[in-house]
């Protein structure tokens, strides 16, 4: 069955791990009720999320993504239907963002205005590949 994927890049405002505790604890619970997975990457200066799921229920997800005050500079990267989902039995996986994605610097350079829709959607295949590293919420599980 065929799934909507997106994938979508911030800013945290005011970033701290108490605020991604309650982002996930709140995404998850929802998550699990309307069918959505998916992951999130977190650092001080980036979220970068991608939400698969039914296409009703993931544009419904990120409408309230773009009015959510914990983060600024909301841009859509990409979305489009996928075969199947990258991470069918999380949730919402969280992880801190890897030594291979961008450096502080290359996205104050403007790494994600300047990446393809292809190369933000790579990013999750090869997360969707390595085994989780827990992010900041060190009791997080999968959901």
């Amino acid at each position: 069955m065929r799934v909507l994927q997106l994938i979508y890049a911030s800013r945290p405002f005011g970033f701290d791990a108490a605020a991604l505790e309650d982002i996930l604890a709140v995404a998850r619970h929802r998550n699990a009720q309307d069918g959505i997975t998916g992951a999130l990457i977190c650092r001080h200066d980036l979220f970068m999320q991608v939400l698969e799921g039914p296409r009703a229920a993931v544009t419904a997800c990120f409408g309230r993504i773009l009015r959510d005050d914990r983060h600024v500079e909301v841009s859509l990267l990409w979305s489009g239907d996928a075969a199947a989902r990258l991470f069918p039995d999380w949730t919402m996986r969280d992880d801190s963002v890897p030594s291979w994605m961008w450096s502080r610097e290359a996205l104050a350079a403007g790494a994600i205005a300047g990446a393809t829709a292809e190369e933000a959607r790579q990013v999750f295949v090869r997360l969707a590949r390595e085994p989780h590293q827990c992010g900041l919420v060190l009791h997080a599980t999968r959901h």
